[in-house]
């Protein structure tokens, strides 16, 4: 185990099948992987890093389209974002076996790659999200969520957020916290920067524009059983937080699904509550394999 004030965060860069995809690692031990979502890039998960490396060799990816990976026009249905990062782990770094844990889109990423490599996922968290067509109709209707709707109408988006970047994705990482400051004036700079990047916005556009075929994959999945690793849904408890709905949606759609809520603390949990976090997900990797409930 490292000591966390040591932690040196490197970033590196790998070719996949389809794209170039940028990523950070830190520290030393079993790997854990951590996908980030809209509108944000690798740089949600920093806040946690520190804790989290001085026990596992943590790898954070910018998704297909964000950040600094490269962006394609298409891919952008989980199953294939989820291949990237099966592309990264397994290929790029060797993995065979690993933690995952994704925020907001990293969860449906992540929830399709342990769909689909379900003996290559040891234990999967996933944070204020649920899975579209997990069985529900929660991931687009729940707590006010205006903008997948809009996010999916053609051409309008990027007509109007054009040169307005800055005042769209400050709006959401101050309304979608609990309180309006709790993502500092660094972290707002870094996602202004990148989501003003030629393309990113249509990319971040395409993770909800492709929620049909996410929704049909999802289904297909469930047919195949819930999954049997462990599972942790947390949802923020104020504004835009999830709430319970994340754990609900884990109990669909998984066999052994704990978790709840992070009390003061909206959509944003890495970076709202990064202490707190780190303590419950360095209990449930940290802990005991428990016996998946019974029933199919």
């Amino acid at each position: 185990m490292s000591d966390a004030s040591d932690i040196r965060i490197e970033r590196r860069y790998a070719r996949l099948s389809e794209i170039w995809m940028h990523y950070v690692t830190a520290g030393d031990g079993e790997p854990l992987a951590l996908l980030h979502g809209f509108p944000q890039t690798w740089h949600a998960w920093l806040p946690v890093i520190p804790a989290l490396a001085a026990r596992y060799r943590v790898i954070a990816p910018d998704l297909r389209g964000l950040g600094a990976t490269s962006r394609p026009a298409g891919g952008y249905r989980k199953t294939r974002v989820a291949e990237d990062v099966w592309e990264l782990m397994h290929g790029e770094l060797g993995y065979d076996r690993f933690l995952l844990a994704g925020h907001d889109w990293g969860g449906p990423t992540a929830f399709a790659l342990a769909a689909r490599r379900r003996e290559a996922v040891r234990k999967l968290a996933i944070l204020d999200v649920t899975i579209p067509g997990d069985g529900s109709n929660a991931f687009s209707t729940s707590q006010g969520r205006w903008h997948h709707g809009f996010h999916r109408a053609p051409d309008l988006p990027e007509a109007l957020l054009a040169g307005r970047e800055r005042i769209y994705v400050t709006w959401f990482l101050r309304h979608f916290a609990a309180h309006p400051g709790a993502i500092g004036a660094a972290a707002t700079e870094e996602y202004v920067r990148a989501y003003e990047e030629p393309g990113a916005m249509r990319a971040g556009l395409a993770y909800y524009r492709a929620i049909p075929q996410d929704i049909a994959d999802n289904e297909r999945a469930r047919a195949q059983g819930r999954l049997e690793m462990p599972v942790l849904g947390l949802g923020g408890a104020e504004s835009f937080g999830r709430r319970e709905l994340t754990l609900e949606s884990m109990r669909r759609v998984a066999r052994n699904a704990t978790g709840g809520v992070v009390q003061d603390c909206g959509h944003f949990i890495p970076e709202e509550k990064p202490a707190e976090l780190a303590r419950r997900l360095l209990a449930f990797f940290g802990g005991e394999d428990a016996p998946a409930a019974p029933g199919g």
